[in-house]
């Protein structure tokens, strides 16, 4: 069983990366949807096939990272780093095997670690999903504006 003291790499994501991410991104997205919806899958345009990670990590400018978990793949994220410092988590996904053992708690910390000249982070995830709600309000994100499908939670940083 994975605890707070188990060891956390992050690496930044290559392509060869993407088919077992996307594997990951796959079961994280479906049980969401499965837990909230009582659908059988959902998720963004391209999870499940893996354009998701090709277009956001290399594509669009955003900085795909993996997560490992004792060496093993866990994970992933995509920010996107703005001149003026106001930054973007594009997404965070955690293997759903591998949630509620502080792995994204650990994780946030290593992004503000990392990129620690942020004056503010912003992002966005569906309105429906309340275990992200509750995960970015326990990193301090505040909730601005919901909007049709969308919560846009911003942290200002000190």
């Amino acid at each position: 069983m994975q605890s707070e003291k188990t060891p956390l790499q992050f690496k930044r994501m290559t392509k060869d990366d993407i088919p077992e991410l996307t594997e990951i991104m796959t079961r994280t997205f479906d049980d969401d949807a499965q837990t909230f919806l009582g659908e059988e899958s959902g998720g963004p345009p391209g999870y499940n096939t893996g354009e998701f990670l090709r277009k956001y990590a290399f594509e669009e400018g955003g900085l795909g990272w993996t997560i490992f978990a004792d060496d093993k793949k866990v994970g992933a994220f995509i920010i996107f780093i703005t001149p003026e410092n106001d930054h973007w988590l594009g997404n965070i996904f955690i293997d759903p095997n591998y949630q509620n053992h502080q792995i994204g708690t650990r994780t946030w910390d290593f992004i503000e670690k990392t990129y620690s000249n942020a004056r503010n982070w912003y992002l966005e995830t569906p309105t429906w999903a309340t275990r992200n709600h509750h995960f970015y309000e326990k990193l301090g994100f505040v909730r601005i504006k919901a909007q049709g499908d969308d919560t846009l939670y911003k942290k200002e940083m000190s």
